[in-house]
């Protein structure tokens, strides 16, 4: 029996990269949803060769994301706005610190303002209820895992956003991974459950490469350990209660030690629970909330004019 697998997770730098490209028609909608033809109070109020500074500034305790969006963000609207970042995605802010600094025309920065912070308030919002997570099971071993609630087209951003909470990433879609859940097995019909789930872990493992991990949901242990037999590599517990959930590693252990299937926790995980649930022994614990329910972050953009090189020095 190989040992237990962490997660099927793509290396950080690719992710990045996926999140970039997923990043230029999500841009275009924005901008154009929001901008339209034109800025009108811009437009009308700004002198169209005014430059300006600008700070993001974080009005709470959170984690930093998104920071990489916003050059290629002001590279759509106007290359001579500049972003200097202060801080890194995945570095813990608290209120007033500055997260970077701008400068360019004042006109296309005040136009691309909203759409810059909606970006980079959601991901930071993803990224620190992550670390809260996390922080709530530290100490147990367990992996804190997302999902794939995420919001459509946002993907790669939210879970490169929980990746800078300090969480791991489940699947990133059906393509890189099998998961056998209630819907598969209700087609099949199935006479006898256990039988009938061991039987489609047996035939997944036969058509795809070892190097592709197979897990099953369970919503009771009543015929786990024929599951375990099979040799999924995760199996993955449904709203099950603490006391089952200890049953079903006491099981797991009982009958291949630490080398067994891992055993994930998922449903109904908050914030209040996770500790308990992490301390029942599983390896993993997959929560939905992470991208589905996390609240935006804080972070406002404070802009004024460019300032002035004083009298009797040269502007450098």
């Amino acid at each position: 029996m190989k040992p237990k697998r962490p997660a099927n997770t793509i290396p950080l730098d690719r992710l990045k990269g996926r999140a970039l490209e997923s990043l230029q028609p999500l841009l275009t909608l924005a901008l154009e949803e929001d901008i339209g033809p034109g800025d009108l109070t811009s437009n009308v109020l700004i002198n169209h060769d005014a430059i300006g500074e600008a700070k993001l500034v974080a009005k709470a305790d959170g984690v930093a994301a998104g920071l990489f969006c916003i050059q290629p963000m002001f590279n759509r609207v106007d290359s001579r706005l500049q972003f200097q970042p202060k801080v890194e995605d995945g570095e813990r802010v608290k209120p007033g610190d500055v997260l970077g600094r701008i400068r360019g025309p004042v006109r296309p920065l005040l136009t691309v303002e909203r759409t810059l912070l909606n970006f980079l308030q959601a991901l930071s919002g993803i990224a620190t209820l992550t670390a809260k997570f996390v922080q709530a099971a530290a100490g147990t071993g367990v992996i804190i895992l997302d999902t794939r609630k995420t919001t459509p087209g946002w993907r790669y951003l939210e879970k490169y956003a929980v990746r800078m909470g300090g969480a791991v990433n489940h699947r990133t879609g059906l393509h890189d991974g099998v998961l056998i859940k209630d819907n598969h097995l209700a087609v099949r019909a199935p006479q006898h459950v256990g039988e009938t789930i061991a039987e489609l872990i047996r035939e997944a493992r036969q058509r795809i490469s070892p190097e592709i991990p197979i897990q099953v949901e369970v919503e009771s242990i009543e015929y786990l350990e024929e599951i375990l037999a099979a040799e999924p590599d995760v199996v993955l517990l449904d709203n099950m209660k603490p006391a089952a959930l200890r049953e079903a590693v006491r099981r797991r252990d009982r009958l291949f030690g630490n080398k067994g299937p891992a055993l994930e926790a998922s449903g109904g995980v908050t914030l209040r629970n996770i500790a308990t649930i992490a301390a029942t022994g599983v390896d993993r614990i997959s929560v939905g909330a992470l991208t589905h329910s996390a609240p935006n972050l804080d972070v406002s953009l404070e802009v004024h004019p460019a300032s002035r090189p004083r009298p009797g020095r040269r502007a450098g």
